[in-house]
């Protein structure tokens, strides 16, 4: 919980910073004016401390102090340690704990530093932490450790110092490895890891560099499963643990980069699918999970994340991404292996989703520790009426229908390929009646758009929001209402500049400053601009792209944040930052490949060993993109991409194995859906 470095007792000055790889960063630092131990007055920016930190296994942190005054120094390096076990839900503020478990008081000896905890679910942590060379001192403060050096430097000489530090569970720790040794590993698994992967090289110096951040922090939130494989994290800090739908989401967005991303996805939540009703956890039979903890309060079980199931939306989402990774991989034997589970992901639509038989699947809290919200949107305050109330449930959200939808039209085809014929018709049926019923329900004449959603009562829930959007993606939304939900969503009230808004300016529970009633989330509006593609609004695609691009441009690493404040952009030349976002997270580091396949109009379909290239488009900061060693199915292509003249063309520049590769002048038919 405390890493605090210091100059005899003073603040070091930040220099600069950068994230190397996926995994390691480096820290430049200086010092302020300062008197050494000697009574001499060093001055300002006469030292560098430069901090080279990997996490691999293990938190490994290389200081290098330098002496770059004329004389000899004797500056006392002091670090802080402490460790407080605290569990995410409590730094976040989401539970309170009547009571805690016991911290040990922390035992240092010559060359490390060893804190305790044996927590409430009866597990024994620590937190080890070795230094070489040892302090010249230590001492411990209530649960603090105070450390110094007093390695005096000559001109221009260097003290080094190496602190790791290891976790542990009731004893277990992750072996051993030197720095270098460690470091060489993490290069090479992150190497190996990006050729596996399409590899796209551009023209725009600053949208590769936004790429090559997407591809290490993809990489980066890679995450071990309890029960083997790994998943994608959701994000850091906040969410470093597997989630449903931002896995999902994500796999998807990278299907262009790498099918084993969904691949890997798909296994891992087949794993934990729910098997029972348990009201505590949101959990019914089918069901995919919402998140997955592994911490004291989820052990002690004072929460129910073990894992939970709060979500209406990761279920058909799950069958969405084993469609669409069928139509890339063709993979059959992978998905044979997921049949039962999608059996189950579709029972759980139709007879959970659908509790009352109306069509559409809605969602209530039954967890009292649960969300109260179930979709994507899952703030307490996200889902409120015109007049900014709450909206009562069981909630039936709109894109919540677009992805079942989506689901059912798509899967039917894997269920051909499984011989059941009758199975898909029954799909593909199910999927017309809930798109007829859908147009009818949701529209909103007043607003030319889709209402929020519907609530407890059958009521239309008739907050301008983005998430029509969302909608128009999946398909269902009718031709003759696409048009004016696509201006509705590039309005001023909603399109903001930098993107567009989750909520209306105009509605009385706007607030560009909140999590999900006003904000801009660059995923959310990777998906609108691929549906508005998807209409023929290639215009509007545009800007949003060019509007993500700008943000990313001017961000620190060049990555995409979770989420942004709404603020017009007019009167803020720079995107307002939301304060406590995750960075990385990962549906925000996929947003740039599902931008560029939008754009590009990549559409794959492998069981016929076909590649459609469909009304491709680059906008007018890019001039070129070439997309090298891209699979579908057993085949790889390199497809180069290029504008002039406001007409953008490709050429098919290297194929191995057998596939087609076409161009088409329409968008395809929205049934089975394009693209993705």
């Amino acid at each position: 919980s405390e890493l605090h470095v210091s100059f005899a007792g003073e603040q070091p000055v930040l220099l600069a910073r950068a994230t190397e790889s996926g995994s390691s960063a480096v820290v430049n630092q200086t010092n302020p004016v300062i008197v050494d131990l000697d009574g001499s007055t060093v001055p300002q920016e006469t030292l560098n401390l430069k901090r080279t930190m990997l996490v691999a296994e293990r938190l490994y942190c290389q200081l290098e102090l330098r002496n770059f005054h004329a004389a000899r120094v004797r500056v006392p390096l002091t670090m802080t340690l402490a460790a407080d076990f605290a569990d995410v839900f409590e730094i976040r503020g989401v539970r309170q704990r009547p009571a805690r478990g016991e911290t040990m008081v922390p035992n240092t000896g010559t060359t490390s530093v060893t804190f305790g905890y044996e927590g409430q679910d009866a597990i024994f942590r620590e937190t080890l932490v070795e230094l070489d060379p040892p302090p010249t001192a230590a001492r411990v403060e209530d649960e603090r450790v105070l450390l110094t050096w007093e390695a005096p430097l000559e001109a221009r000489d260097t003290f080094r110092l190496m602190l790791t530090v290891t976790p542990g569970l009731d004893g277990r720790r992750p072996p051993r490895r030197a720095f270098a040794r460690a470091i060489r590993r993490a290069d090479r698994d992150l190497a190996a890891w990006r050729r596996g992967n399409t590899s796209v090289e551009t023209d725009n110096e600053l949208f590769q560099s936004v790429l090559t951040a997407s591809v290490r922090d993809l990489y980066a939130l890679l995450t071990p499963m309890p029960g083997g494989g790994r998943l994608l994290a959701a994000g850091i800090p906040w969410y470093v643990a597997p989630f449903g739908r931002d896995s999902l989401l994500t796999g998807y967005q990278c299907l262009m980069l790498s099918p084993q991303l969904a691949r890997d996805t798909l296994l891992a939540l087949a794993q934990v699918q729910a098997r029972s009703d348990e009201p505590w956890r949101d959990a019914e039979p089918g069901k995919i999970l919402h998140e997955l903890r592994v911490g004291e309060l989820a052990g002690a079980g004072l929460v129910p994340h073990t894992p939970y199931y709060g979500t209406v939306d990761a279920t058909p989402l799950f069958v969405i991404l084993a469609a669409a990774y069928y139509r890339w991989t063709a993979d059959l034997e992978t998905l044979a292996t997921l049949h039962p589970a999608l059996d189950a992901a579709l029972e759980w639509i139709d007879r959970y989703g659908d509790q009352d038989g109306d069509g559409f699947v809605e969602y209530e809290r039954r967890s009292p520790a649960g969300l109260a919200n179930h979709g994507w949107k899952d703030s307490e305050d996200a889902i409120v009426h015109a007049d900014g109330k709450l909206a009562d449930g069981p909630i039936a959200l709109v894109e919540a229908q677009g992805y079942v939808y989506l689901a059912k039209t798509s899967i039917a085809e894997l269920y051909e390929a499984f011989g059941e014929p009758d199975r898909a018709r029954e799909l593909r049926s199910q999927a017309r009646a809930l798109r007829a019923t859908f147009n009818d329900a949701f529209w909103n004449p007043d607003e030319g758009t889709l209402a929020l959603a519907l609530d407890g009562r059958k009521r239309q829930v008739a907050s301008v929001t983005s998430n029509p959007g969302q909608c128009l993606y999946c398909g269902i939304v009718d031709d003759d209402k696409a048009d004016p939900v696509a201006e509705r969503l590039m309005a001023e009230d909603m399109f903001s500049g930098w993107g567009i808004r989750t909520l209306s300016s105009q509605s009385p529970a706007y607030n560009p400053m909140s999590y999900h009633n006003g904000s801009v989330w660059p995923h959310d509006n990777a998906i609108i601009a691929a549906g508005l593609k998807r209409y023929g609004h290639s215009g509007a695609t545009m800007r949003i792209a060019t509007s993500l691009f700008g943000i990313a441009a001017r961000s620190r690493d060049y990555r995409l944040a979770e989420l942004y404040c709404g603020f017009d952009r007019a009167g803020n030349t720079e995107i307002v930052n939301y304060p406590v976002a995750c960075v990385p997270q990962a549906w925000a580091a996929a947003t740039p490949f599902m931008l560029l396949q939008a754009m590009l109009g990549i559409s794959a379909h492998a069981p016929s060993k076909t590649l459609a290239v469909v009304q491709p488009e680059l906008p007018k900061w890019l001039q070129r993109a070439e997309l090298q060693q891209l699979r579908i199915g057993a085949a790889t292509v390199t497809l180069a991409f290029s504008q002039a003249h406001g007409i953008t063309g490709f050429a098919l520049v290297q194929q191995e194995g057998q596939i087609d590769v076409t161009m088409a002048a329409t968008p395809i038919s929205h049934d089975p859906p394009q693209g993705i």
